[in-house]
């Protein structure tokens, strides 16, 4: 019995196997939008995966794919119609998860203001926050209705895009998300009207994506933090109320009406199988591209995105 015990005692004395480590940097500064991410670190599902996780906010938007790209981030939060260009730019960069399975993209204008249809903004000024992806989106969506880039001026404001439009410092936004810019333009008593870029001429797509350096990625570690937003998606789903305190808990500037609101808006579109591939949405996004001259010829949707859990 005496020797039951010790070797009781000696099994539970043995330390814990450390977790591994591993790092996302997001897309933006934490919103709803990430909830899964943040849920899933504050309910200890990553722990349950053997995973400890740094979440990191990036000083500039452009960043994360490119720290990804250079080996100095396991994943990035990033947009699918981006993932295309820098790929056919040659970032050693591929999709291996979705966070946000429908677009939030919008071309923003005030509801009353002298924007009422695109060919309105010729001669005016855009503010945008991404440079490369929002350029070749707008383009593609002004081509539509007759005009070029060169017929509007582009002004890049940073994280301050909806500022910048109710201010009256620009005529329009492009990357404006209609689950935030949107809410807040009506917190503030300026109602604003989204251009809904799918319903003007883009393929529907995925918004946020993880994006995973294509040439050196751990296949079976994102697995696992794919696995735990998985189950964190679901429990926000279930729980809805519950989740939305736990997620406003991390952070004071989170607890307030914009968020609140955005939360409850976001929730429809979180990507219930994370790890799932629509190889059809890839492979007419980069159709679209092709036949709009944003990039030259047409990749293989493998040479794009990937199912880490595919066999």
């Amino acid at each position: 019995m005496k020797k039951f015990i010790l070797f009781t005692l000696l099994v539970f004395a043995q330390p814990l196997a450390a977790a591994d480590k591993f790092s996302v940097i997001l897309d933006w500064f934490v919103n709803p939008n990430h909830g899964p991410i943040i849920i899933a670190r504050e309910n200890g599902y990553f722990a349950e995966q053997g995973l400890e996780v740094d979440v990191i906010a990036p000083a500039d938007a452009a960043d994360p794919p490119k720290l990804v790209a250079a080996g100095k981030m396991d994943l990035a939060i990033s947009y699918q119609p981006q993932l295309h260009l820098q790929v056919h730019e040659g970032l050693p960069l591929v999709r291996v998860g979705t966070l946000v399975a429908t677009p939030l993209n919008c071309l923003l204008v005030v509801e009353d203001g002298p924007v009422k249809r695109i060919a309105d903004l010729k001669g005016r000024k855009i503010a945008y926050s991404v440079a490369g992806v929002e350029e070749a989106l707008l383009t593609a969506i002004l081509g539509r209705h007759g005009l070029a880039l060169s017929d509007v001026e582009l002004v890049n404001v940073g994280w301050s895009l909806s500022p910048s439009l109710m201010s009256g410092q620009v005529a329009a936004v492009i990357g404006a998300y209609r689950n935030f810019e949107l809410n807040q333009m009506e917190i503030e008593g300026i109602k604003g009207r989204c251009f809904y870029l799918e319903e003007e001429g883009l393929p529907a797509y995925d918004e946020l994506i993880y994006v995973a350096n294509s040439v050196d990625h751990d296949k079976e570690a994102i697995a696992r933090f794919l696995a735990a937003t998985e189950k964190a998606t679901q429990y926000i789903v279930n729980h809805p109320e519950q989740s939305w305190k736990i997620f406003s808990s991390t952070a004071k500037e989170l607890q307030d009406e914009l968020n609140r609101k955005a939360w409850a808006d976001t929730l429809p579109r979180f990507a219930l199988r994370p790890a799932a591939l629509d190889a059809g949405r890839y492979r007419r996004m980069e159709r679209f591209l092709s036949e709009a001259g944003l990039v030259e010829g047409v990749k293989a949707v493998d040479a794009l995105a990937i199912d880490v859990t595919a066999d």
